[in-house]
């Protein structure tokens, strides 16, 4: 299904708009279609949806919009919205206990599929297979549901690291847990429907970069940079693969900075990226370069991920011939 603009997506008569983004909480729609009828709906006075449709400007807005009526659906909704999400070890075996048994394979969701088999687990070896098994059915019987992870942008690694790390988790502290976890899978699933409002720049959010020389003290004027992002190929014998694409190369001003973001409006979207420092041939301008005939610090990938299209995200570089350092900024 294709993306739709947001205005016209608050525009929508009920059925079309469950259809558009109702299942972005796995088989809940309960959840879109509360904020619905609590704020879009024919029904209600005109001032209300007029209101409600002036608020949401982005799609941010919208998910926290939704979002919200989670924590007010009390706790009995709240497991029973956890038990709806599939078993991650279904990715692997046909269920032999249980628990598992009551989600069949053919039970889950186009989204789950799709989002599951970005995670590699069909690679995982005979020692890492039977560790998953062994704390998923320890976390399953202590929690009584499925161990879910946004796992759309991770690797078998990561869901291993997670397990291992959550499994020993309270049940209050792992239902908080589990909770953000859907929610971070309902925001990934709503991205990939909602497009940015009319005459909009993008959702709002944009791209920075400033680069600073530790060693001298100053601003890293002169500094080439180039920025890529990786784009998943299909998935060929459960094996995840990327392209990496340049999309554009930078110098650094006066101040170390670009000349303007690096990415806004519809060109600033969720994904993974990378930025390129040609730190050596910086430092190479300077005495300090000439300590080494092999520089230390040639060229510092940096690779990172943007979330949240509605939001500044700032990524600098602190360098020297010998060390870099960065963060999130704003």
């Amino acid at each position: 299904m294709a993306k739709i603009n947001l205005n016209i997506l608050l525009s929508l008569p009920p059925a079309d708009f469950l259809a558009q983004i109702g299942g972005i909480y796995e088989k809940t729609p309960w959840i879109v279609e509360k904020f619905y009828n609590d704020n879009l709906s024919p029904t209600l006075d005109p001032v209300v949806v007029a209101a409600t449709k002036d608020r949401i400007s982005n799609v941010k807005i919208l998910f926290d919009e939704i979002k919200r009526y989670i924590k007010e659906g009390g706790r009995e909704r709240q497991l029973e919205l956890l038990s709806s999400h599939p078993d991650l070890c279904l990715k692997l075996d046909p269920p032999s206990d249980k628990l598992n048994a009551d989600k069949p394979s053919s039970d889950i969701t186009q989204e789950s599929r799709q989002e599951q088999g970005r995670a590699g687990l069909s690679t995982l070896t005979s020692e890492e297979r039977t560790k998953f098994h062994a704390l998923n059915n320890k976390y399953r019987a202590k929690f009584q549901f499925p161990f879910i992870l946004a796992v759309r942008n991770a690797s078998k690694y990561t869901v291993l690291s997670a397990l291992e790390g959550r499994v020993t988790s309270s049940m209050e502290e792992e239902i908080a847990c589990a909770l953000s976890q859907v929610d971070k899978i309902a925001w990934m699933r709503l991205l990939t429907k909602v497009d940015y409002s009319e005459g909009s720049n993008g959702h709002g959010g944009f791209l920075t970069c400033h680069v600073l020389d530790t060693a001298n003290g100053t601003p890293a004027s002169g500094m080439r940079i180039e920025l890529y992002r990786y784009e998943d190929d299909p998935e060929k014998d459960g094996v995840r693969t990327q392209q990496r694409i340049l999309l554009k190369s930078f110098v650094t001003n006066s101040d170390g900075r670009l000349d303007g973001p690096a990415l806004a409006g519809a060109d600033f979207c969720e994904g993974q990226y990378e930025w390129v420092f040609y730190v050596g041939d910086y430092f190479a301008k300077s005495s300090l370069g000439r300590i080494s005939g092999t520089p230390f610090l040639d060229v510092v990938p940096l690779r990172f991920g943007l979330d949240d299209p509605t939001e500044h995200y700032h990524v600098p570089l602190l360098a020297s011939p010998w060390s870099y350092s960065t963060y999130r900024g704003s």
